[in-house]
């Protein structure tokens, strides 16, 4: 069966309007998030577009703030001091990757933490490492709301992460393992990787490599999501061989229409949990 990331998407979507709608019908405002892009790459433009695209459609406020790829580290670094004690501003994003001058790490922490709405802060990752209630990656807690709508059970589950990412493998773990899945995280060194996601009951790939999850490294009826975003000869892929996967896997989330979508939908509802904090 096919995990419709597009059909989960637009429900959590409606939801969030629905709720944003109401506040506004209090005679509140509406929620704001802001978007920092630097400098004019293709595949930022395509993400950032789907980004607004989103908010206009939740009826959430945003601002795309576009920037010089030459414009200086403190340059930057000053901006995001301002909108951080901007009142009216819930959620800051900074879209990745940066010009290779810029220390991506030094700017994503140096966004507030309560409006550090893609959950890369060290802030974040630290609330989510302790169990502590905060914004959590998008990427991960998306794949998360995926499986519980399909009510797949997590729960005592032997759950495999291929990837170990600061945004989407190592977080991906940690909240596989706040459901009480018994989790192993993968990577490029890991030894007869084969054996191991062969024994996957839920199996997640975000190693960035074209169709590098094939159909001997999968147990029947497993539950595979693939994170991955690649291009072959035949346009866009993801990590995972669908084609012959589907057969095996009981669930597999396509590439595209599988996670993607709901990245973006999870920033939306981190933002709207900044906006109800001020609240």
């Amino acid at each position: 069966m096919i995990l419709d990331g597009k059909l989960v998407s637009k429900s959590l979507k409606d939801d969030i309007k629905t709720e944003i709608n109401s506040y506004l019908l209090a005679g509140k405002r509406k929620p704001k998030l802001v978007i920092v892009q630097v400098g004019d790459v293709m595949a930022s433009n395509i993400y950032v577009k789907n980004k607004i695209k989103a908010c206009v459609y939740v009826n959430m406020d945003y601002e795309h703030i576009k920037l010089s790829d030459e414009i200086k580290e403190d340059s930057l670094l000053e901006l995001i001091s301002n909108l951080n004690q901007d009142i009216c501003i819930d959620g800051i994003i900074v879209q990745l990757p940066l010009p290779k001058h810029i220390n991506e790490d030094k700017v994503i922490n140096a966004i507030d933490r309560n409006k550090d709405v893609d959950g890369f802060g060290i802030y974040s990752k630290g609330q989510l490492f302790s169990g502590i209630q905060g914004f959590k990656s998008a990427t991960p807690y998306g794949i998360i709301k995926l499986l519980e709508y399909y009510n797949i059970k997590i729960e005592g589950k032997n759950a495999c992460v291929i990837g170990r990412s600061n945004i989407v493998g190592k977080p991906m773990a940690i909240m596989l393992l706040d459901k009480n899945a018994t989790v192993t995280i993968c990577h490029s060194r890991t030894v007869n990787l084969a054996e191991i996601t062969k024994e996957a009951d839920i199996l997640v790939s975000a190693v960035g490599k074209a169709k590098f999850v094939t159909a001997d490294m999968v147990k029947k009826g497993a539950v595979v999501v693939d994170v991955g975003m690649n291009r072959d000869e035949n346009g866009l892929c993801g990590d995972v061989d669908f084609q012959n996967v589907e057969p095996i896997a009981s669930y597999i989330s396509p590439v595209p229409g599988g996670v993607g979508p709901l990245t973006i939908t999870m920033l939306l509802a981190n933002t709207l949990e900044s906006f109800k904090k001020k609240l």
